[in-house]
């Protein structure tokens, strides 16, 4: 990898590191998902973890709401920020391409993003290990942490795209705002919508394909469809193909929403 690269990107993550923003980050992401895994069951009258799969279908809820928030109001400024205070054209006087540039963003707030989300989960990651065992936690509690990490990445993607689009970070806050009322709000809604209007004739497997043009129900559909118990409990089988419970079709999509977002921006940014 070319050195401006990783010099921009060591750049950005010691100005996120600097002004605590990966703390801050952590210390939100530590105390709900402690709040969640111990408290979640009260109204049942039980407190504490009850088992590993409910307690990550219990924290998928969080990170659907939370963490996309966070992956767009970090990358939303990146490059519209930048061109708004007159520094964008100082950057690019260096021996720094714009892809460069883009990449060097990208990369720099990706690796506070996904430090905070990791450091965020740590604690409950190690309350979990003690109580179910290591090895099955390491597969389950893992893998979702992992699959959160791209699910953030995948807005960070996104809010990278609007940064270049958007001349003005006012407008960019608004489109970032925008995007994350329509994937963590209104597509479902909107699928649901559809599928009631069409008295239930669109239920379908392609119906179901729709919610791979959703990264926050592709992560749902990772961590919940994937989990057997859990699975069943809601009644997943009968709603999306067999197809969605293979892990690496599911990580394969995230993986597409990052770097196709990403690659857009890239597209547009260059002269």
């Amino acid at each position: 990898m070319h050195a401006p690269i990783l010099t921009l990107a060591a750049k950005e993550l010691k100005e996120r590191l600097r002004n605590r923003w990966v703390l801050a980050v952590a210390a939100v992401f530590t105390l709900f998902s402690l709040l969640i895994t111990y408290f979640g069951a009260a109204q049942q009258g039980q407190v504490g973890a009850q088992s590993l799969g409910y307690t990550i279908t219990s924290l998928v809820s969080l990170v659907i709401y939370l963490l996309p928030l966070i992956a767009l109001l970090l990358g939303f400024d990146a490059i519209c920020g930048e061109r708004e205070r007159g520094s964008l054209e100082l950057l690019l006087a260096h021996p720094l391409s714009r892809v460069e540039l883009l990449l060097g963003k990208y990369l720099g707030l990706a690796a506070a993003l996904s430090i905070s989300t990791c450091a965020g989960f740590l604690l409950v990651g190690l309350l979990l290990a003690r109580q179910f065992g290591a090895a099955a936690t390491f597969m389950h509690y893992g893998g979702f942490v992992l699959s959160a990490t791209l699910l953030g990445l995948a807005f960070l993607s996104l809010a990278l795209l609007v940064s270049v689009l958007a001349r003005e970070r006012t407008r960019a806050s608004g489109l970032a705002i925008v995007l994350w009322f329509f994937f963590v709000l209104v597509f479902d809604l909107a699928l649901l919508g559809l599928l009631v209007g069409s008295g239930g004739q669109w239920a379908g497997d392609w119906f179901a394909w729709l919610l791979l043009l959703n990264p926050a129900d592709v992560f749902r559909i990772f961590n919940v469809f994937s989990l057997d118990q859990v699975g069943g409990l809601f009644g997943l089988g009968a709603l999306v193909p067999p197809a969605f419970g293979n892990s690496l079709l599911m990580g394969g999509v995230l993986l597409g929403w990052i770097t196709l977002p990403l690659g857009l921006a890239i597209w547009r940014f260059k002269p």
